[in-house]
């Protein structure tokens, strides 16, 4: 965990397993990050009507832009979850597979369920927020 991101947790509303918000120190950089789908290397969306599989490929895409963006999941301050489906256990079963690579890191989110995403077959789709060391000079 990234010790100047803190995340905000109420007692006086409902136990869930997210954050309800996360603060970012002011020297810290912001990083926004397109959503990320579940394409593999020749573009394509597999696992078509798996929301698992999905949801599990569109976290790897994200660590890896994070990672060249000098990040890691742990530096996540938001994330919105989009699932095309009109099924609650579709959302569920998408927001399961993520918080499992999210581990420990509670980040704050929003899982919708939305009629079509923007790939044939595409199922899931994560939108994300990270905060970062503010670097003194830029390449």
């Amino acid at each position: 965990m990234n010790k100047k991101i803190s995340f905000i947790r109420s007692k006086d509303l409902a136990d869930v397993d997210y954050a309800y918000a996360s603060r970012v120190t002011a020297d810290m950089d912001l990083l926004f990050l397109a959503g990320s789908c579940p394409l593999n290397q020749d573009g394509e969306v597999p696992d078509v009507n798996d929301y698992e599989c999905q949801a599990k490929l569109c976290v790897e895409n994200m660590k890896e832009v994070l990672q060249e963006s000098g990040a890691s999941l742990s530096d996540v301050v938001y994330t919105r979850v989009l699932v095309a489906s009109h099924h609650q256990s579709d959302l569920v079963t998408a927001w399961n597979a993520i918080r499992k690579e999210f581990g420990d890191h509670d980040v704050p989110s929003t899982l919708s369920g939305v009629t079509v995403l923007g790939y044939t077959n595409q199922l899931v789709e994560i939108e994300a927020i990270a905060a970062v060391e503010k670097r003194t000079h830029i390449k």
